[in-house]
């Protein structure tokens, strides 16, 4: 299972928006493609824009397969640490806000 995730490309990030109220990144995964580990800093929203599913994969190795539907966002808060993967054979995109601290 492990195998899976090797040879993985890194998912494009495009930052839209950065001032001192907010972060809005809009994050594109064509098939076999990732974030990369990363720790969020800040409190966040994740607005779905192509459906799709994406696994998550935790510090402990543990994965969970999300589905993504435009549309449906959700809420998360600083300190999640994981990494991001779309196994799938399809393009899965999200719009991430970030809520700087004022």
């Amino acid at each position: 299972m492990a195998g899976d995730l090797d040879g993985l490309s890194p998912a494009v990030a495009t930052v839209q928006v950065d001032n001192a109220e907010v972060r809005v990144t809009r994050w594109h995964f064509p098939p076999r493609t990732e974030t990369g580990w990363h720790k969020h800093g800040l409190d966040y929203v994740v607005v779905p824009t192509l459906p799709g599913t994406l696994t998550i994969v935790g510090t402990d190795g543990g994965r969970r397969d999300y589905d993504y539907v435009p549309g449906e966002s959700y809420h998360r808060t600083r300190g999640a640490e994981h990494n991001v993967v779309n196994l799938s054979d399809g393009t899965v995109e999200f719009v991430e806000i970030e809520l700087k601290d004022r």
